[in-house]
């Protein structure tokens, strides 16, 4: 939590430092930042997608708050595929959430995935 508040030069003391959250902040652990829900969404869109995959674009709303040690889940439900330039086009609606269903924030992607080939195989997450 620490090494990802600096890379993106987030110094709020609620990200990495439990006792600050806890203590002076009121929540009940580290917050895990919205921008870090979206990162790990994205990933699980990249991974979705594979090594022929590419993430062209991704937005996410952040509603809702995370804390350190909770499971999160990521679902996507694939809305359009089609063909452009010889690649095939896969919108996703996505959503980010905690384990028991809590939504932290929905999203969109577009992903491309060449030579995959007559939609086989993207009309479904996972």
């Amino acid at each position: 939590m620490f090494q990802f508040s600096a890379a993106v030069s987030n110094p709020h003391r609620i990200h990495y430092d439990r006792r600050w959250a806890i203590e002076t902040e009121g929540y009940p652990d580290i917050v895990v930042q919205g921008h870090m829900q979206a990162a790990l969404l994205a990933r699980a869109v990249t991974d979705w997608a594979g090594p022929r995959g590419r993430l062209v674009r991704f937005a996410m709303q952040n509603r809702g708050a995370a804390f350190a040690d909770e499971a999160l889940r990521f679902e996507g439900v694939v809305s359009a595929v089609s063909e452009a330039e010889g690649e095939t086009v896969v919108e996703l609606d996505l959503v980010a959430m905690k384990e028991d269903g809590t939504v932290l924030g929905p999203g969109t992607a577009t992903v491309t995935i060449r030579d995959r080939g007559a939609h086989e195989g993207v009309d479904k997450w996972g």
